[in-house]
């Protein structure tokens, strides 16, 4: 059985930058291709569309800082790579290469921002 990782971070309006992994089952092929055509410009995604945790409460917790009108929805696609010996304390994966390919083509020019759990948290009296 072959692993892939998807890296990607959250960097806010004043360039405080945080950095996420997530555990992929199966092969790196041409996914790296695929998620960059389905993405904002700057390689920007919402990843709470596409299975992955948003990094809001690490980036605050990294910074010793809560939220702030510095924050906001987008995470940026860093790339994928294959499985290296740093990363045997991964999760498990959060899905196959196959079903986060999919979830990105399904978002392709439809990122959401009330999909962040950060934003309906935030703003829950304003935000469906």
């Amino acid at each position: 059985m072959s692993y892939s990782v998807l890296e990607y971070m959250y960097r806010d309006v004043g360039n405080w930058k945080s950095h996420g992994v997530a555990l992929l089952l199966g092969n790196v092929g041409a996914l790296d291709v695929t998620i960059r055509s389905c993405l904002d410009p700057g390689a920007l995604f919402v990843p709470e569309q596409v299975l992955l945790p948003g990094l809001h409460r690490r980036h605050w917790t990294q910074y010793g800082d809560g939220p702030s009108d510095l924050d906001h929805a987008f995470h940026e696609f860093v790339g994928l790579r294959d499985v290296g010996k740093e990363d045997a304390e991964l999760q498990p994966p959060i899905g196959s290469t196959v079903e986060v390919a999919a979830l990105f083509l399904e978002a392709r020019g439809r990122w959401d921002v009330r999909c962040s759990r950060y934003l309906r948290e935030m703003y829950s009296g304003w935000v469906g």
